[in-house]
């Protein structure tokens, strides 16, 4: 075998974007989330709680949206959505 094929055939049994996801999962999103927490304390600490509210509503959406796309359960949540709506 020369070395395209060999890097062909590793390439179709052993490439996948799993590690790197859980990579993803494990150590940036925790990390992104610490910060929110720290920016949210910091604000508050400023005495700007209307500000607090007004960014925590936000940010509950995109914890939202992160939660669905890291769950995979997006076609099943989408399905659910469009069925209270249609019935």
């Amino acid at each position: 075998m020369t070395g395209p094929e060999v890097l062909a055939l590793y390439a179709q049994e052993s490439l996948s974007t799993t590690g790197l996801q859980g990579w993803i999962q494990n150590n940036i999103v925790p990390l992104v989330l610490l910060a929110i927490a720290i920016i949210l304390l910091w604000i508050g600490g400023r005495g700007d709680n209307a500000g607090v509210a007004r960014r925590s509503v936000g940010l509950l959406i995109g914890l939202v949206a992160l939660g669905i796309a890291v769950s995979g359960n997006g076609p099943q949540i989408g399905n659910f959505l469009a069925s209270l709506l249609v019935g």
